[in-house]
C-alpha cells in the first residue's frame, strides 16, 4: 500500500470519528446514513433533490433509499405462484390449512392440511379448471367465505395464471351479477347454499361456463340442459378430474393480473381494483421488514378473503410457514374456535376488539369489590411499567390477566387492527391485558393492502404509523377544507400514496382511475392526514363526503338522506357517521306541520314545539318511519340511522350550514351539530354496548 492510499483511508476513518464533547476528548463513530435516520424517528424525509415540489416525501427509515418491491431473504419470489411453491419446498410436512371437524354432530378439534397436501391439491385444481376447457387469463370467481378450499383454489389460479375475483353478498345478488358480467367471469366456485342463487339468476350472467360446488355431493348437484352451456360440478369431482389429467404450472410473470377486487363502492357500482402479482408481494415483502413470523405460530382466519386486508394476510401467513386455522363460519362461535385453536397472531378490526373490551369491563364491574380492586391494581401497576419502559411484575399476569387472555386461546402473541381507526384507550388495554405486540395499519385495496403500520416499540398511540417500506407517502393541500403544509403544530393534507404496491388502474373504467392516479404515480387516498413528530402518520379526515364505519363499511350519506328525505315527517335531514362508530345517526328538521298534525292524533300534549321534538314518542314515531322509507328503498343494515335528534331551525346559507346550491356543508354541521351527536351516541352506547363511541 503505498503512503497516498494509505493517508487517504486515515482520512476517511477519521471523518467516520468525531469529537464527543469539549470536556471528554473520547471519540465515537460518525453515524452511517442509516443510523443517522433511525435517531430521526419511523420515517425519513427524502433529501431535496428527490422533493417533488414543495412536497416532502417521507419514506421508512428501514428501507429509506429504495423501496421494497420483493422479499429481502428471498428476491427471487416474484409472483404469488413462486411464494407458495417456496413455501410447499421449504414447509411440506407442516401444518398449513386447519378446519374444526364433526362427530356426531358435535364441533371437534381441528384437522390439518400439510403444506405438501396444499400444494398437491392447488395442482389439481388448475389442471381441472384447464380439463374443462378454461383457457389462461380467464377471471375465476370465488363466492363463499373462509375455508381451506379458497386459498387453494387461489393458489390454483396463481399457478395456471388465471385472474381470482372474490364475490361477496352483502350487497346483493344485484353487485354479483355485476360483478360477474363485468370481469366476464368463466367459473365461479361456491357453497350448496349459493347455488340456487346463481341458478336463479343463470340467463344474467352468459360468461358463466362452469360452477364447481364446494363441500357438494354429486349425486344432489343439478344437471343443467346443454343448452345453458354451463356445467355444474362438485368441488371433489374437479379435484379427481384434475389428478388424473394433471397439466404443468402455467407460471404467471409480476406484472401479470392476480386477482380484480371490487370495492364495495358508495355510489352507483361496484369498481374492480386490478392488482398484480408484484403489486402484492411488494406489499406483503415490506411489511415483513417490520413483523416476523415463524412456522410455530397459528392464525386464525375469520376476516372476510373477499377483502384485501385478510387476502394479504394469507400471502404472509403462507411466506413464513404458518398455519393457519379457519372460524366454523359464525361470528358468535369465534371465541370457541379460538379457544380450540389456541392462535398466536389475531389479525380484527376494532368492532370487535370494542366489544371484548366492553365485555372484560363489563364482567370486572359486576364482580366483587376485591375483584374490582385486584384488577385496577394490576392494571394501573402494568400500565405504568410499559410507559416507563419496563417488564411489568410477572405475578400480575398470574393473578388476573392470564384468565383474560385465554379468551382468545391463551397464547396471542400479535395483534393487528385495521379498516378502521382503534381507539388508544382501546389499544393501551389490549396491551395490558393480552401482553405481547398490538399493531395497528392503514390501507386501502387500491395500495395492495398496507400503506402504514405502528413499528414494534412505538409506544405511542392514537396513529397509523410509518410508511410501508414498499411506498412513500405525501401530503398534498386541501385549501377549501383549510388543510396545508404549512399547518402549525404539523404539516396536514391529503394523503398521497407512490410506489409498487399501488394498483394498475379500476377494471374498464379509465375514467375513474385518472381520478385517483395522477400523472406522476401518486394515488390520491381522499383521507386527510398528519405528521406527527417521529415520522408517524395520523389520519384526521375524509376528502370526499364519503366515511367508513368501524365496521369497515363505506358510507355516502347523500344517498341516504335521499332515501329519507321521502319520510313525511322529514324537511331535512344530515345523516353523519364515522370510523370510530359502527352505525349512523342522524339531525332531522322536521315539517312542523306534520309533527303537530301527528301529535294531535296521539293526543299527545305539549307547551311548545321543542317539547315535542324532544319527547322519546316522537322520536322513536320518526324513527319508525325512517325505518319503513328505509326498507322500501332497500337500505343495507348498516346504512340506516339508528338514532335521531329532532330540531326545528331549518339548514341554511345564512347559519352556514347550506352552499348556494344548497348542498349541506358536513364539515360545518359536524360542528353545529356536535353535541347532539355525542349525545345521540352516548344514547346507543347505554342501549348497546357495542355501539360504544371511542
Amino acid at each position: 500500500m503505498d503512503s497516498t492510499t494509505a493517508q487517504r483511508r486515515l482520512k476517511a476513518i477519521h471523518g467516520h470519528l468525531v469529537a464527543d464533547g469539549e470536556s471528554h476528548p473520547q471519540l465515537r463513530p460518525n453515524p452511517t446514513a442509516t443510523e443517522f435516520v433511525m435517531e430521526q424517528g419511523y420515517s425519513v424525509v427524502l433529501p431535496e433533490k428527490l422533493q417533488s415540489g414543495k412536497w416532502n416525501v417521507y419514506r421508512s427509515v428501514r428501507s429509506p433509499l429504495k423501496l421494497v418491491s420483493r422479499f429481502h431473504d428471498h428476491p427471487e419470489i416474484g409472483t404469488l405462484h413462486d411464494n407458495f411453491a417456496r413455501s410447499v419446498d421449504t414447509f411440506r410436512d407442516y401444518k398449513y390449512l386447519g378446519t374444526r371437524i364433526r362427530v356426531d354432530g358435535t364441533i371437534g378439534e381441528y384437522k390439518w392440511m400439510t403444506y405438501g397436501e396444499a400444494g398437491t391439491a392447488r395442482s389439481a385444481i388448475g389442471s381441472g379448471l384447464i380439463f374443462h376447457g378454461i383457457p389462461k387469463g380467464s377471471c375465476i370467481g370465488l363466492y363463499f367465505i373462509n375455508r381451506p378450499e379458497w386459498l387453494i383454489v387461489d393458489h390454483a389460479c396463481s399457478a395456471y395464471s388465471f385472474i381470482s375475483v372474490p364475490l361477496y353478498d352483502t350487497l346483493g345478488p344485484d353487485a354479483v351479477k355485476y360483478i360477474v358480467n363485468h370481469a366476464a367471469l368463466q367459473v365461479i366456485f361456491c357453497v350448496p347454499q349459493i347455488l340456487n342463487t346463481l341458478l336463479s339468476f343463470l340467463l344474467d350472467i352468459p360468461t358463466v361456463r362452469l360452477i364447481v360446488v364446494v363441500g357438494g355431493i354429486d349425486d344432489q348437484i343439478p344437471k343443467l340442459p346443454s343448452s345453458t352451456g354451463v356445467e355444474v360440478v362438485t368441488y371433489s369431482k374437479l379435484l379427481s378430474q384434475g389428478r388424473s389429467n394433471l397439466q404443468p404450472f402455467c407460471s404467471p410473470k409480476p406484472d401479470d393480473v392476480a386477482t380484480i377486487c371490487y370495492t364495495s363502492g358508495t355510489t352507483g357500482t361496484p369498481k374492480g381494483a386490478v392488482l398484480t402479482h408484484g403489486n402484492l408481494i411488494a406489499n406483503v415483502a415490506g411489511t415483513s421488514l417490520c413483523a416476523k413470523f415463524f412456522p410455530s405460530d397459528v392464525y386464525i382466519s375469520y376476516l372476510p378473503l373477499a377483502h384485501i386486508y385478510e387476502r394479504v394476510t394469507m400471502v404472509s401467513m403462507t411466506y413464513q410457514g404458518v398455519a393457519v386455522g379457519f372460524y366454523q363460519g359464525d361470528n358468535m362461535k369465534l371465541m370457541d374456535d379460538m379457544a380450540a385453536l389456541r392462535p398466536t397472531i389475531f389479525c380484527s378490526v376494532p368492532r370487535l376488539y370494542n366489544r371484548i373490551y366492553a365485555g372484560i369491563t363489563n364482567a370486572v364491574k359486576t364482580s366483587s369489590g376485591l375483584r374490582q380492586r385486584l384488577f385496577n391494581a394490576a392494571y394501573n401497576a402494568k400500565k405504568q411499567a410499559i410507559l416507563s419502559g419496563k417488564n411489568p411484575s410477572p405475578m400480575w399476569d398470574k393473578l388476573v390477566f392470564n384468565k383474560i387472555r385465554e379468551k382468545l386461546g391463551g397464547r396471542v402473541r400479535f395483534m393487528v387492527s385495521g379498516a378502521s381507526p382503534l381507539s388508544p384507550d382501546i389499544m393501551e388495554f389490549l396491551k395490558i391485558c393480552f401482553g405481547g405486540q398490538v399493531t395497528e395499519g392503514y390501507g386501502m385495496t387500491e395500495t395492495s393492502c398496507v400503506i402504514s403500520a405502528i413499528e414494534e416499540g412505538d409506544s405511542l398511540s392514537g396513529h397509523v404509523g410509518a410508511p410501508n417500506p414498499a411506498c412513500e407517502l405525501k401530503l398534498v393541500d386541501v385549501p377549501e377544507m383549510n388543510y396545508t403544509s404549512d399547518d402549525k403544530p404539523h404539516p396536514r393534507g391529503e394523503i398521497c400514496v407512490r410506489g409498487p404496491i399501488v394498483f394498475q388502474c379500476y377494471y374498464k373504467d379509465e375514467v375513474q382511475t385518472k381520478e385517483v392516479i395522477d400523472e406522476d404515480g401518486w394515488l390520491h387516498t381522499g383521507d386527510i392526514g398528519l405528521w406527527l413528530p417521529g415520522g408517524r402518520l395520523k389520519i384526521i379526515d375524509r376528502k370526499k363526503n364519503i366515511f367508513k364505519l368501524a365496521q369497515g363499511e363505506y358510507i355516502a350519506p347523500e344517498k341516504i338522506e335521499n332515501v329519507y328525505a321521502k319520510c313525511k315527517f322529514i324537511s331535512q335531514c344530515f345523516v353523519y357517521g364515522d370510523s370510530l362508530n359502527s352505525s349512523l345517526v342522524a339531525v332531522v328538521c322536521v315539517d312542523q306541520d306534520v309533527l303537530k298534525a301527528w301529535a294531535a292524533s296521539e293526543g299527545i300534549k305539549y307547551q311548545d314545539l321543542g317539547e315535542l321534538c324532544n319527547d322519546p314518542r316522537t322520536r322513536a314515531s320518526i324513527l319508525a318511519d325512517m325505518d319503513a322509507v328505509g326498507r322500501e328503498a332497500q337500505l343495507i343494515g348498516f346504512e340506516f340511522v339508528k338514532a335521531v335528534t329532532l330540531v326545528l331551525e331549518p339548514f341554511t346559507e345564512e347559519n352556514g350550514l347550506l352552499t348556494p346550491t344548497f348542498k349541506i356543508k358536513r364539515p360545518q354541521a359536524k360542528e353545529y351539530f356536535g353535541k347532539a351527536i355525542s349525545n345521540m351516541y352516548a344514547e346507543l352506547s347505554t342501549s348497546d354496548p357495542s355501539q360504544k363511541p371511542l
